[in-house]
């Protein structure tokens, strides 16, 4: 009872103003002030107000980013791990507490490996809330420790390797065909535009935030994380691809290609090139293809991991009982319908 009696919580609406002792070294892109910067400044939704919930107990202190009642999390977002530092209990049981305001707290994109996920859990559960999981996005990776370029290739189903054979001896016969790649320190600007252009001519559907791809790629450069790859011809840039490299593992954030140059291969001859330096020249340990289960990632990386949601749910509140009955209800429908044997 004592740690519930020294826990407090604070709303805090900047970034700059959070402690600096919430972020390390080791904490992943999307958990650093530079990201919530470029989230803040260029992917927030008109007309809401994020905010930034500290929560302390005693030493221990952790920051749990909300848009309202769901985690701040966006469409770009790979992961969202709230920043703990101290006894995760005690900080996810005062976070717990002031979520009995809200019918339902949503929270998503969370690692099902997180490992202060079961003190969340636990937090809700002495808060009187009730928790439901669900699935939320998968995630494709596999490690690469020890790998070169010849190594990774090996690894690969053999029509995937002969396609990446075939078209990259084809791109290296293109005599206007040039690769460039920046992390930042020299020709950003310059490769921005490209990003942006080629991002234009792409099969992707227009960016509800179009200024955030700039934002996060100067985020990452900010960071010295940044690998932003361009694949030209004839000096016109046809491919490009967004990635960031942090401790060890590549990540592929955004990626386009110019659907006039498809005979190219553009997509296949940049991720192949991306793929040849990072493991040849950067000597990474693992390959991670972001967000999502689009089929062609399960050929380039073999393990799948899923991001999952809770919800923080008080009974006690109209809506977030009509809310618990209808996920349970919902569940249920979905189990038997899956079930064999059962009647129509």
């Amino acid at each position: 009872m004592s740690g519930m009696r020294s826990a407090s919580t604070e709303v805090v609406r900047s970034a700059e103003s959070l402690p600096d002792a919430l972020f390390g070294a080791t904490d992943p892109f999307f958990s650093t002030k530079a990201w919530w910067r470029a989230v803040l400044s260029d992917a927030t939704p008109p007309g809401t107000e994020p905010a930034f919930i500290v929560c302390r107990a005693g030493s221990s202190t952790g920051v749990f980013p909300m848009l309202g009642a769901d985690s701040f999390t966006t469409p770009y977002t790979c992961i969202y791990t709230p920043s703990i530092v101290g006894d995760a209990a005690a900080v996810c049981a005062a976070f717990a507490r002031t979520c009995r305001r809200n019918p339902v707290t949503r929270l998503d994109a969370l690692p099902a490996e997180w490992p202060h996920l079961p003190a969340l859990i636990q937090g809700a559960h002495d808060a009187a809330l009730a928790v439901r999981r669900f699935d939320h996005f998968g995630n494709w990776r596999e490690d690469v420790a020890g790998l070169d370029w010849t190594g990774y290739l090996a690894r690969r189903p053999g029509a995937l390797r002969e396609t990446i054979r075939r078209r990259l001896r084809r791109a290296e016969r293109l005599a206007d065909a040039r690769f460039s790649l920046t992390d930042g320190r020299d020709g950003l600007n310059t490769a921005i535009a490209a990003f942006e252009a080629v991002y234009s001519k792409s099969w992707k559907e227009p960016e509800h935030f179009p200024r955030f791809n700039a934002a996060s790629i100067c985020a990452a450069a900010r960071l010295g994380i940044l690998r932003l790859g361009v694949w030209s011809l004839a000096d016109q840039p046809v491919a490009v691809q967004f990635w960031i490299v942090e401790h060890g593992q590549a990540t592929v954030l955004k990626l386009a290609h110019d659907e006039a140059f498809k005979a190219h291969s553009p997509g296949t001859v940049l991720t192949a090139t991306m793929l040849r330096h990072l493991l040849d020249n950067e000597h990474i340990s693992a390959i991670d293809f972001g967000r999502g289960d689009d089929p062609y990632k399960r050929d380039w990386v073999s393990e799948r991991r899923q991001r999952i949601g809770l919800l923080l749910i008080n009974p006690w509140r109209p809506a977030g009982l009509q809310a618990l009955l209808r996920h349970d209800i919902g569940s249920l429908l979905r189990r038997l319908r899956s079930t064999p044997g059962q009647a129509a």
